[in-house]
């Protein structure tokens, strides 16, 4: 169990202490391990190990250019990696710990591998809610690196089962705490100066973060991967995907959104908090149908359907 490229036989194991004692064994052996978070499930592995970090590449199949965000369990951790002014501790202090990833400015004696990086001078930084990858920062003494735990590209999980169907024999490990709440990955925010970029829309809306600190939040341009997330084409099922949909065609597996039923639907009710907690989950029962393709109504593209329009739109791409 000591090469990248090894072969395992993944298993999963109920969340609890003894398989927080056994990811964690594994995490000081440099070897990743699978651990929902409240957003999607994630690949662990410690931050500051190069070939820790490696092997989250190479069990994911993930480019090198595209940076991971590392997992931290407070404030305080977090301020030994990176560089806080103002606006960020605010953030920090209202959404952590939660679903908000910031992009900040590297500390000089950061103990983060490069690789964790993709080489830039910043950093993505996540205090996450879950007590399964909180428990886990907290006994392996790491600030934790963790992608989606899935197949670079590919539709992120949000079960168990939904890992081991993309990285099966990749990874020893996966702790199941059941399905995640939030079902969609972290919004993440770069402040800088007066504006704060968004790069990535999530459970946390820019609404909700203008309305806190009172800066403008602007939607990030330019063609550069600052963030997990950014490629055009992510979160993406084997098969085609046609948004906007009102009904099916006959080859169609059809996921419907409010008073359009579809074969599934998001919500029902027209609920977005709901529809982003099922998203992923319908995304993986579509691309394990007998259909050859998949069908998507339309979402309102306010509040958190703004991320789900995301989601959408890249796994269409």
């Amino acid at each position: 169990m000591t090469g990248s490229n090894a072969s395992y036989q993944t298993v999963i194991r109920p969340y609890g202490k003894a398989a927080i004692d056994e990811a964690a064994a594994l995490i000081r052996e440099a070897i990743p391990v699978a651990i929902p978070t409240e957003t999607v499930y994630g690949l662990a592995a410690d931050a500051t190990n190069p070939q820790a970090v490696a092997r989250i590449y190479a069990a994911k199949g993930r480019p090198s250019f595209n940076p991971l965000i590392v997992h931290i369990p407070d404030i305080a951790a977090a301020e030994t990696i990176a560089i806080f002014d103002d606006t960020a501790r605010t953030l920090a202090t209202a959404f952590w710990p939660g679903p908000l990833t910031l992009v900040l400015p590297l500390r000089p004696d950061s103990p983060i591998a490069s690789l964790a990086t993709a080489g830039l001078g910043t950093i993505a930084l996540r205090c996450p809610a879950h007590e399964a990858m909180q428990a886990l920062l907290r006994v392996s003494g790491k600030p934790l690196a963790a992608p989606s735990a899935n197949a670079s590209g590919r539709i992120s999980p949000t079960r168990a089962e939904h890992v081991r169907a993309s990285l099966d024999g990749r990874i020893p490990l996966i702790l199941d705490a059941g399905a995640t709440a939030q079902g969609i990955e972290s919004t993440i925010v770069a402040p800088r100066g007066s504006v704060i970029r968004l790069l990535r829309p999530g459970p946390v809306t820019a609404e909700r973060i203008e309305s806190l600190v009172g800066l403008p939040v602007r939607e990030a341009d330019g063609d550069a991967i600052e963030a997990p997330g950014q490629l055009a084409s992510h979160y993406a099922p084997a098969k085609p995907v046609r948004l906007g949909a009102t009904q099916a065609r006959a080859y169609e597996w059809f996921i419907g959104f409010g008073a359009i039923a579809g074969d599934v639907n998001l919500s029902s009710q027209g609920d977005l908090a709901e529809a982003a907690a099922r998203l992923f989950d319908l995304l993986h029962q579509a691309d394990a149908s007998d259909r050859t393709a998949i069908a998507i109504a339309p979402v309102p593209n306010q509040g958190l359907g703004v991320a789900i329009n995301d989601r959408l739109a890249r796994a269409a791409a």
